[in-house]
């Protein structure tokens, strides 16, 4: 365990953890305990003169029940880690000075400075790499909601929530508060700048939208933000829009979007991901889309005409969506995360100037899962944050052809049986080419037949990685515990291709079944799955597919269905983002209701045998606990089945707690081990 100090006692100690020298041999049986146990890197900034790595880890604890980061460092010569806050006050989103000084970060912290106290609310803060004393650098009345630092470290750009009373009702809306709305009262965002000199602010722009994001260019004179009517998910898949906003004249402009709504294979695409090119002439970002290819948008301007492009892609590459960074690595370089064959890796796109675009080029070969990047100013040091099939993340430093591992976030498992990770494949429906991960136990015997799991990823537009993962979802926890985990990359997955991933428009609960048995038979033709103990499990989508392949089959023995989808009319009707069922679907319930029909579970639960554990979250918005009641009482009211049903208090779509973590996995265990383990010894 590391030590606890207090935020003062940090000026007075610095915490300096040196790497290990060696591996030691594995020994030890992972256990959920040892889940909890894990830090988890959460971002990276590299300082601009390449020295130093700002990092927040994320670390949980049993008595608050909850996992929360705090800010670290590591030195790029020495590999010497130093622990910056210590007050587990959700540390995020690091910048860095231009003269590498500083360290910017936004928390939520408790405390009383002279007059003033901080509540807990979102602030900014900062702190010199070499430790010390923790300032407070905004003091604003609720809280920041996000904050970019000026390219020449003089400002602090942050923005703040308002509310808006539409003026049709605002009376009786405004009288009568307490009641939730539809629509009609809105938290709209204003921008500010802040003088770090002078400690002026100034109110900078209030559009009556919700600004999802912002950047400001490098010369200081522009700032692009995705802006949406409200702060619904629905409103941002598919009416954001990109705004620019001049800051000397205050003028606004909206970059066209006929290339990402109306030309594009779906108008719902998420915008995410602004990215300033050095010389401020290109901006881009990522449109991600549910069902079909996320692309990325480069605006350039000449003068004061500005036009859109695609970055051509290589076929089998896939954008790495939901969240993933862009960033410009030197002058024309374009820098992505592509999704291929189940590996992440960083990629450049060089020469991307007056509309021509040179070739992509990864930065990070091999078996790699990349989940963030950073780089120096002068682009020629790149940390990322990474892992593959042998090891738990850790950020590594990439210069030139060079590679070394800066951190060890996570000594206590190099004594871990790890599970043994291998890429199968098979032919799924219609004879086309499948893969997926193979998860086996540390000490499995070529020849032995395991009770199998069947792992289905969410999304569907998502993929599973080629890379240790030990999450609550049954990856590395049931290998420890005897199982073989087949993790299937079915059709509608990232990284094989576009058709392979828009085969699924129209076909759910079809194509994605019939690769996902095909996965299960060909591991029984091959002699690791035991066809008598066959379990299968999902989140999310996952759950979904769950509940559709219990409705086709009755060779599983045990389930475990979380935050799942059992009717599509009602997915579209009920969840915070309809988009999905309307492109999956091509049309809405009204027009396409044979496809809703088709791949509703609902039709066909009579069918259900396999007794089945059921999760969902109270206050779940992208897959509503009815679709969970209503699967729990089909099969426990009239069904018969064996089954139960777990309703988290208080969680959204993923599970949040400490205690709830726990449950889920220990139920799953319990679950698995009832049916699939003992039922064949009896």
């Amino acid at each position: 365990m590391f030590p606890r100090f207090k935020l003062a006692s940090l000026a007075m100690a610095a915490l300096v953890w040196p790497l290990a020298a060696a591996d030691p041999k594995p020994t030890h049986d992972i256990t959920v305990e040892d889940y909890f146990s894990q830090a988890t890197i959460m971002q990276n900034a590299i300082s601009p003169d390449g020295k130093y790595v700002a990092y927040t880890l994320g670390r949980w604890r049993q008595s608050s029940d909850d996992r929360k980061a705090d800010l670290w460092l590591v030195e790029t010569a020495s590999r010497q880690v130093r622990q910056l806050t210590a007050d587990r006050a959700s540390d995020r989103n690091p910048q860095w000075s231009p003269n590498s000084d500083w360290i910017y970060f936004a928390g939520n912290r408790r405390r009383q400075e002279g007059s003033l106290p901080f509540d807990g609310s979102a602030q900014v803060w900062r702190v010199a790499p070499g430790g010390g004393k923790v300032e407070a650098v905004t003091r604003v009345e609720g809280g920041i909601n996000d904050f970019k630092l000026s390219p020449d470290g003089l400002a602090l750009y942050y923005t703040t929530s308002y509310r808006f009373v539409d003026s049709d009702w605002k009376a009786l809306q405004t009288r009568f508060a307490h009641i939730e709305y539809g629509h009609g009262i809105y938290d709209f965002s204003r921008l500010w700048r802040l003088d770090l000199k002078s400690g002026k602010t100034e109110r900078v722009a209030e559009l009556k939208r919700v600004i999802k994001e912002f950047a400001v260019s490098p010369d200081g004179r522009r700032i692009a933000m995705v802006t949406a009517p409200d702060d619904s998910v629905l409103s941002f898949e598919g009416r954001s829009r990109v705004d620019v906003l001049e800051l000397e004249t205050k003028k606004l402009m909206t970059l066209p979007d006929r290339l990402y709504r109306a030309d594009a294979p779906s108008p719902y695409g998420w915008i995410e991901s602004l990215a300033w090119s050095s010389d401020g002439k290109q901006l881009a970002f990522c449109i991600i889309f549910d069902a079909y290819p996320s692309e990325i948008i480069v605006a350039e301007w000449q003068g004061k005409k500005v036009s859109l492009r695609r970055v051509q892609r290589p076929k089998t590459v896939s954008l790495h969506g939901y969240g993933s960074a862009l960033a410009w690595r030197s002058g024309s370089e374009l820098c992505f995360l592509g999704d291929e064959k189940a590996r992440v890796r960083l990629y450049g796109v060089s020469g991307i100037k007056d509309g021509k675009q040179g070739e992509v080029q990864p930065l990070t070969p091999g078996d790699v899962v990349v989940y963030g990047f950073s780089f120096s100013a002068d682009g020629k040091k790149v940390v990322v944050d990474m892992n593959d099939p042998h090891s738990l993340p850790d950020l590594y430093l990439f210069e030139g052809k060079k590679r070394e591992r800066l951190t060890e976030t996570n000594p206590q498992a190099r004594t871990w049986k790890l599970p043994k990770l291998s890429i199968v494949q098979w032919k799924g429906a219609d004879g086309v080419p499948v893969e997926g991960i193979l998860e086996l136990p540390f000490d499995y015997e070529e020849g032995e037949r395991l009770p199998m799991v069947v792992v289905i990823h969410g999304g569907p537009t998502t993929a599973n990685s080629f890379a240790i993962r030990f999450w609550i979802y049954g990856r590395t926890l049931l290998p420890a515990t005897g199982y073989a985990v087949l993790t299937p990359n079915y059709r509608g997955s990232t990284g094989y291709g576009d058709k392979f991933l828009t085969d699924l428009v129209g076909r759910e609960n079809d194509l994605d079944v019939r690769d996902i048995l095909a996965g299960v038979d060909a591991m029984i033709e091959r002699g690791i799955a035991d066809p008598d103990r066959l379990g299968i499990m999902g989140w999310s989508n996952g759950g979904y597919l769950t509940n559709c392949i219990l409705t086709k089959t009755t060779r599983f023995k045990a389930a475990s269905s979380g935050a799942s989808i059992v009717d599509t009319v009602m997915e579209f009707g009920t969840n915070d983002e309809p988009a999905y069922a309307i492109s999956f679907k091509t049309g809405f319930p009204w027009n396409r209701p044979d496809i809703y029909h088709r791949t509703s579970p609902t039709y066909q639960l009579d069918k259900i045998r396999t007794p089945t554990l059921i999760h969902v979250g109270s206050r779940d918005e992208r897959c509503p606990p009815g679709h969970s009641r209503m699967l729990y009482r089909a099969l426990k009211e009239y069904n018969r089945v064996p089954t139960q049903l777990l309703v988290y208090p208080g969680e959204p779509h993923g599970l949040t707690k400490y205690k709830n973590r726990e449950a889920k996995m220990r139920w799953d265990l319990a679950w698995f081990e009832r049916y699939l383990k003992k039922s064949n010894d009896r």
